[in-house]
């Protein structure tokens, strides 16, 4: 579970709480005996909210019922959540220009699903004394996406990393 366990009845340490009823009202500094039989007498259990305060703040509610609604209301902020993932397209700089093309056609799909686009052009042997041709090809790729009325960032510019030199886009915030 995500969220941390509360402690409540006997398992609260602290000899004194701040003590919060059922209806929301503000008990105030009470022996932890007396919160926890105030708890008994309204059917509820003593839950400790606010474990680092001076003194503890608990309060009397029915935890099975508080932990279902915490549960429903996590599961609820994770349905609206969206995942990006960094997906990676790779070339070399000797790319014929159909192949380019595709590639530029499935990046356009990642950046439509939502994700972000690392493209990488990888140099073998003495390409890597030609980086400049890797940086044309990323060029060209990124004119292709313009021209295609393809809405991007671009995130990081081109570099080097070893034998490899990439790129990172992200979908445009506006385009959804």
């Amino acid at each position: 579970m995500a969220t941390k366990e509360l402690r409540i009845n006997r398992q609260i340490r602290s000899r004194e709480v701040f003590v919060i009823d059922a209806e929301g009202n503000q008990q105030g500094v009470m022996n932890t005996f007396a919160a926890m039989e105030l708890a008994e007498q309204a059917g509820m259990d003593l839950v400790e909210v606010s474990p680092n305060a001076n003194p503890p703040v608990c309060k009397v509610l029915d935890y099975g019922k508080y932990r279902y609604e915490q549960e429903k209301r996590n599961r609820e902020a994770k349905k609206h959540q969206t995942i990006v993932k960094l997906k990676e397209i790779r070339m070399q700089p000797k790319i014929e220009r159909h192949d380019m093309e595709f590639k530029t056609k499935a990046i356009a799909e990642f950046l439509e699903e939502g994700n972000k686009v690392k493209i990488s052009v990888r140099f073998r042997g003495r390409e890597l004394a030609h980086t400049e041709l890797g940086k044309v090809v990323l060029d060209t790729i990124l004119q292709i996406l313009t021209d295609r009325d393809v809405k991007f960032n671009l995130d990081r510019q081109a570099m080097m990393e070893g034998r490899m030199m990439s790129l990172i886009i992200s979908p445009a915030k506006g385009k959804r």
